[in-house]
């Protein structure tokens, strides 16, 4: 069974923007960046001006993405016991699809910032000319792309992975853009080892269940009620979907609580004024997350430093079915982009920052493999998303 990443980018860089929120952090948030990795991904039309801590935050749109990878961020492979702790199989097991993906809005000033998930399966225009796929598949197609061209150019070893890499993130930076109508400024990416390492370093985060859960598939074993959960067991609370009745849908709200009450815990003063937990959490975060190399992190929590538990709102994209089948994908997620954009709008209250990324028309193969591909159907309905209740208990 493959391990199915899930909120642990989000957590990578809340932990990373709520260092920098109280003078406890400050310290340790210059030392962090000194150690972070980083990645030429982001186009030049959609970086945003340099400024300063004393001028106000501009409007933008951060991508956090979980990558199915068995590396750490800085391209180190895991140890075989610790791939075993989280269940994940040997090291050539790792897979190369971004199996979280959120886009959270910073308005401009900065003030109560928006989180918006889309459903890893959602069955979308794949940019680049790969035609309709799950549109966790993208960095999967711009990756191998890559991979072959950089191979007949004869580059080889870490090079030819991290170049195969960038061009990875730009695909799936394309895709969202496209689909969402938002212009991505920033992006920050976690290895398989954030999410563990992460809720461990705050000293495990308090959720609660509305029904005990039993599932084979994620190792979720947890009674009704509150609870605390840290390292392998908080990776199995937010990677179930098995035996859930909205399967994705009741993750992603698991994963959004989650995220809240990560926040809360970051935010007090027992993680911030720990100098073990302080420590623990830069040195996570350091092993797991990448962001752009055009993003000058001290300066973006310099100017957030008014973020509080309660300046982050989730919400995720309205989808119309759980089970579309596809021609070659399996059953995905049926969403609509116009919905999604008008959802958008609406959510945050102006039109959206269009992309001004047009996709290239589909390549001959993928127009032919479409126009003979039987109609899809869709078995279910589900109700629109809207934000998660994150006052109580979820599924």
């Amino acid at each position: 069974m493959r391990w199915k990443p899930v909120a642990y980018t989000a957590l990578g860089l809340t932990s990373l923007l709520l260092l920098g929120a109280t003078g406890y952090g400050w310290t340790q948030l210059n030392r962090l960046t000194d150690g972070l990795a980083t990645a030429d991904v982001i186009e030049p039309s959609a970086q945003l001006p340099s400024t300063t801590p004393d001028v106000p935050v501009h409007e933008q749109n951060i991508l956090l993405v979980g990558i199915d990878a068995r590396t750490d961020a800085q391209g180190n492979p895991l140890p075989q016991n610790v791939l075993d702790l989280l269940h994940a199989g040997d090291a050539s097991a790792g897979g190369d699809t971004t199996d979280t993906m959120i886009v959270v809005h910073i308005p401009e000033g900065g003030g109560a910032a928006t989180a918006i998930s889309i459903p890893r399966d959602s069955y979308v225009q794949i940019a680049g000319g790969y035609g309709k796929h799950k549109i966790n598949s993208a960095y999967t197609y711009g990756k191998q792309a890559a991979l072959d061209q950089l191979s007949r150019r004869g580059v080889t070893g870490p090079q030819r992975e991290r170049q195969a890499d960038q061009a990875g993130a730009r695909t799936a930076i394309q895709t969202v853009e496209q689909f969402t109508g938002l212009t991505i400024n920033h992006y920050a990416a976690v290895n398989l080892l954030g999410f563990y390492t992460l809720s461990q370093a705050v000293g495990g985060v308090p959720v609660c269940l509305k029904e005990p859960v039993h599932d084979s598939y994620s190792g979720a074993d947890f009674p009704a009620g509150e609870q605390v959960l840290s390292g392998a067991q908080a990776l199995a609370f937010v990677r179930q979907r098995h035996g859930l009745l909205n399967g994705d849908l009741d993750r992603i709200a698991r994963q959004q609580a989650f995220l809240s009450s990560a926040a809360k815990v970051v935010l007090a003063a027992g993680t911030l004024a720990n100098p073990v937990k302080l420590s623990s959490l830069v040195s996570a975060v350091q092993q797991s997350v990448l962001i752009d190399s055009g993003w000058d992190i001290l300066t973006f929590a310099q100017q957030m430093r008014g973020l509080s538990s309660d300046g982050l709102t989730f919400e995720t994209i309205p989808v119309q079915s759980l089970s579309l089948a596809t021609p070659s994908d399996g059953d995905a997620v049926k969403v609509d982009p116009g919905e999604v954009r008008s959802f958008i709008e609406t959510l945050l209250g102006t039109s959206t920052r269009v992309s001004s990324y047009s996709a290239p028309p589909s390549s001959d193969a993928a127009q032919a493999a479409q126009s003979s591909a039987p109609p899809t159907t869709e078995r279910s309905v589900v109700p629109s998303a809207n934000s998660t209740d994150l006052t109580g208990c979820v599924n």
